[in-house]
């Protein structure tokens, strides 16, 4: 199969191009219910042309419908980042709003003021609304629009194997909590018995 720079297959159409970086950063992230997906996107950048000066909702709504298929299929939340004219705010259902307790900001998104994507994404929610911030599980960015302010620490690089949809380069990531504590610490349940052994019964303990 014929491919563009960076592995996206010029047969694919950009549905399915994001519908299988999705999918890998799924299993990834191990996204589900009660998980919150961030995605930025550049239409201009998935069209070839410089982000903020083409874009595109007939593109927003063929990605913002892939999108929305694997959320369906493992039940995680997405929410869409807006264009720096809106400060990066985020397109949300109210529910997840409320749920997490985030601080709205009053807004409409229409592609030159939020987005395309933002703009679609805002227009097929039942109650639409936007936050100022989140700290999102993972998250998915097309055409590099910086979505890092919006992930959870500790953030980790995640390389699709498709690193393009359309013209857009794909970078991604998935989040971990923070590994707290020193050379005793441990951090997972199956090392304690070996910590254990290795210490011979040691009295240094925090206790």
């Amino acid at each position: 199969m014929e491919s563009m720079s960076g592995g996206s297959p010029l047969e694919v159409s950009l549905g399915e191009q994001v519908s299988q970086i999705l999918h890998e950063l799924v299993e990834a992230a191990g996204l589900g219910p009660g998980k919150v997906l961030v995605v930025g996107t550049s239409t201009s950048e998935v069209a070839g042309k410089r982000i903020g000066t083409s874009g595109a909702l007939g593109v927003a709504e063929e990605l913002l419908q892939a999108i929305g298929e694997v959320r369906a299929k493992f039940g995680f939340d997405t929410v869409f980042q807006c264009c720096e004219h809106l400060n990066r705010a985020l397109v949300m259902e109210r529910s997840v709003l409320e749920r997490l307790r985030l601080t709205e900001v009053a807004a409409v998104p229409v592609p030159k003021a939020g987005g395309s994507m933002a703009a679609a994404a805002y227009r097929s929610m039942k109650e639409p609304c936007l936050a100022e911030a989140i700290e999102a599980h993972a998250g998915i960015d097309i055409g590099e629009t910086m979505i890092g302010m919006h992930l959870r620490r500790v953030a980790v690089p995640f390389r699709p194997t498709l690193r393009y949809v359309g013209h857009a380069r794909v970078n991604a990531a998935y989040t971990r909590p923070k590994l707290i504590g020193g050379e005793r610490a441990v951090y997972r349940l199956d090392e304690e018995a070996g910590r254990a052994d290795r210490d011979g019964g040691s009295s240094d303990l925090c206790d």
